[in-house]
């Protein structure tokens, strides 16, 4: 699943390249087609990422809500736009003042909604500080962190409690601070909270400015190739029986909350 670097990507690129212009809104696929002539021939006035969430703000107070889940793609492409290919839930284009025409389609999301502003605001009220909007306040975190008996590794998916982390982001964090991703939130300390959450925000923004995540640092990355051409090397994210870059023990797997887990039972003892 993409996790908030991917939303706060997109968020950009569609403000950079039809945010301030009219937009045509379709829905080729038709299961958006209600929705998108609600839109069509407005004017985008914002695009903007809530943890995995993307929102388009459109000048009549309408809001588009899109959630890619597991499968959802956008692919971009320059105007005039071709046929579209597979099932293409919203298409959208738009010839901004200033700027070349841009089309974008979106494929197999988990949500392609409209919203009026009251739910918009009850959903970002549901989810927790994204660490790459700014603003966002590392205690709100902590105090649902620290009065849990939770698992951290669970904790840190929550996306009440930090909105944006998903499982790559969640595994690497908790190895590069040496944390069991078993220790109740209870035991976490406040200070660890806080360096956990500065190298968060950091990983992060390097996330959205490279395009990719980048979590291991450079005296331990000695080369080897990831587990897959497009994935980027990790310390454990899906790296079950391989020796750890620090200490060479097998890093351990099991699904915690239905979601695949890693960690190094040396390095993250607990």
């Amino acid at each position: 699943m993409p996790e908030g670097h991917t939303l706060h990507r997109l968020a950009r690129l569609h403000q950079r390249r039809l945010a301030g212009g009219v937009v045509r809104v379709s829905s080729p696929q038709g299961k958006f087609a209600a929705g998108a002539a609600r839109v069509d021939g407005q004017v985008l006035t914002k695009s903007e990422a809530w943890g995995k969430h993307l929102l388009h703000h459109y000048d009549s107070g309408l809001v588009v809500h899109v959630h890619l889940g597991l499968y959802g793609t956008f692919t971009e492409s320059a105007l005039p736009m071709g046929e579209p290919v597979g099932q293409v839930r919203m298409r959208l284009s738009g010839e901004p003042d200033g700027q070349p025409g841009f089309g974008t389609d979106l494929r197999g999301p988990a949500a392609c909604e409209i919203l009026l502003p009251p739910e918009v605001t009850a959903l970002t009220d549901r989810l927790g500080p994204d660490p790459l909007r700014r603003g966002a306040d590392p205690d709100r975190a902590w105090q649902r962190i620290h009065r849990s008996r939770r698992p951290i590794g669970a904790l840190l998916m929550d996306q009440q409690v930090v909105a944006g982390v998903g499982n790559v982001y969640r595994a690497e964090l908790l190895f590069r601070h040496g944390i069991s991703p078993h220790r109740p939130g209870t035991e976490l300390s406040a200070g660890e909270w806080a360096d956990m959450w500065s190298d968060l925000v950091a990983l992060m923004r390097v996330g959205v400015r490279v395009g990719k995540m980048v979590v291991v640092r450079p005296e331990h990355d000695h080369g080897e190739p990831s587990y897959a051409p497009d994935r980027p090397r990790t310390y454990v994210y899906r790296r079950q029986g391989a020796p750890c870059r620090l200490c060479e023990t097998p890093i351990a797997h099991q699904v915690m909350q239905a979601r695949n887990l890693f960690w190094c039972p040396t390095c993250q003892p607990g």
